[in-house]
């Protein structure tokens, strides 16, 4: 193998810190594990190796044998390295250059990472709804006092590999960072906070039409960005350091663009309107649906409303649905103020679809006469199928005296923190960005309580940790409760 597939980076990682797969464990190749011995500091304990953990490990004793492994194979005392290490010829230019570099890979913490404290941001954007970022900021404060005040004393020599799990970890302190005016200004905005206030990560945070300044500023200043709140997340999944849990609206276009495919014969499909306020997220979901659409040779038609709704918005959507037949397909991109006003008839179309993140799931307030003909892309576990897995986040809320004045944002925002706690706990002392976010990666899938998303998981190179969902309808005209068209869909 050669070029990209013979990559260090693919085992060993960008951190050097290694990986583990099965019973197969990737050792780390920084310079700090080549060169020292290994002793009783607690970076030297590794969560990963558990009762294969050696403590009195040799160092390679010089450069040239850090070389004669990378070239034979050959390791500590003559040992002969596991096959799938491949054996790579480098001339020793080129050997001196990849040695140096990995003396210095990992070698000092990250920033916002202090002797007693771990630093860390969420972010806000200015158009985030403000209940919900109330019901985030209280879950955050909560969950941030629970784990201070749980630590005590300070950090400690482990003696034994036993201490791993019940080591001493740092306090965590979260700033908030709310963003203000265009979102153009968003990138100056954060660069001025991260120079006054260095942090580890950002964690969780809110934002509403679009989030890409946010993504692209962790990008540039290689900062893990965990799994914020958003529905309309960047799709740019050779980017490292954002995560998300979903394709957000996106997903769901790619849910009804599938069951337009699957539907156009028996419905007699020949063309699809889609319905969305000019600026709002569905403009984006609508382009999904349009390429899905026109690659099953469908013609596809867009009604914009206006971005501030008139004197009379009923009157726009109706105006907006004027023409529709059988033989069409709806897709509304709107909100709950905008369903809760179309017209009383439903519209004389072949098929109505419709996004759940944004018309508030299963509380959509649709008026009767849509609610037996419209489809919802729902990228979530049904409400009957997630109760289960939200008994532990609502019981938390209860105890703690949280109200609940906006489930999903508070309960993926709880997940957010936990999934960071139990990363941060597997990495002991060894506190580098790209670990953060590797470590999220590896054990993700792992979860037993994972909310709103009935399956959830990374690997390597993947950045959105729910990939499907189901298409849905409501059971009866007025209730709640939700019945599955489709079973689980991964687009």
């Amino acid at each position: 193998i050669e070029g990209a597939a013979a990559a260090c980076l693919n085992c060993h990682r960008r951190s050097g810190l290694g990986a583990a797969e099965g019973l197969t464990v990737i050792a780390p190749i920084t310079g700090k594990y080549l060169f020292r011995p290994h002793g009783m500091q607690s970076e030297d304990m590794d969560f990963r190796y558990l009762q294969r953990f050696n403590l009195s490990r040799d160092p390679y004793p010089d450069e040239a044998a850090v070389a004669r492994a990378i070239r034979e194979g050959v390791g500590r005392g003559g040992r002969e390295l596991n096959y799938l290490m491949p054996r790579f010829k480098l001339d020793d230019a080129t050997m001196a250059s990849l040695i140096a570099y990995l003396k210095t890979l990992s070698q000092d913490v990250s920033p916002g990472v202090t002797d007693d404290t771990l630093h860390f941001a969420t972010i806000i954007t200015p158009d985030a709804d403000p209940i919900a970022r109330q019901g985030m900021l209280q879950v955050i404060d909560q969950f941030v006092t629970d784990k201070n005040e749980f630590i005590r004393g300070g950090t400690r020599p482990m003696r034994a590999t036993g201490e791993i799990m019940y080591r001493v970890s740092r306090k965590w302190q979260i700033h908030v960072w709310e963003l203000s005016g265009a979102p153009e200004t968003w990138g100056k905005q954060l660069h001025e906070r991260l120079a006054a206030e260095p942090v580890f990560a950002v964690i969780s945070g809110l934002g509403n039409k679009t989030w890409a300044p946010i993504h692209r500023f962790c990008e540039q200043e290689a900062i893990p960005c965990l799994l914020p709140n958003v529905d309309l997340p960047v799709v740019a999944e050779k980017d490292f350091y954002p995560l998300y849990y979903s394709k957000g609206v996106l997903l769901e276009a790619q849910l009804i663009a599938h069951q337009l495919v699957n539907d156009r014969q028996r419905l007699g499909l020949h063309r699809v309107i889609q319905v969305f306020r000019e600026g709002d997220i569905g403009a984006e979901a609508a382009k999904e649906v349009a390429n899905g659409a026109s690659a099953a040779n469908l013609q596809g038609l867009n009604r914009v409303l206006p971005v501030n709704r008139s004197s009379d918005p009923a009157k726009e959507l109706a105006h907006a649905l004027r023409d529709t037949e059988p033989g069409d397909a709806i897709v509304l991109w709107l909100r709950p103020e905008d369903l809760k006003l179309l017209p009383g008839k439903a519209a004389g179309s072949s098929a109505v679809f419709m996004s759940a993140s944004m018309g508030d799931l299963e509380q959509a307030p649709l008026p009767v006469a849509w609610r037996s003909v419209t489809h919802m892309a729902y990228p979530f576990d049904l409400p009957e199928l997630r109760k289960v897995r939200m008994n532990f986040p609502l019981g938390w809320f209860k105890v703690r005296h949280i109200p609940v004045v906006a489930e999903r944002v508070q309960a993926d925002t709880y997940m957010a923190l936990g999934v960071l706690s139990e990363a941060l706990t597997h990495m002991l002392e060894s506190f580098y960005r790209d670990y953060l976010v590797e470590r999220i990666e590896s054990m993700l899938s792992t979860r037993l309580v994972s909310g709103y998303y009935p399956r959830f998981g990374l690997a390597p190179g993947q950045r959105f940790a729910a990939k499907g969902g189901y298409m849905v309808r409501f059971a009866d005209p007025e209730g709640t409760r939700l019945v599955a068209d489709s079973d689980w869909i991964v687009p």
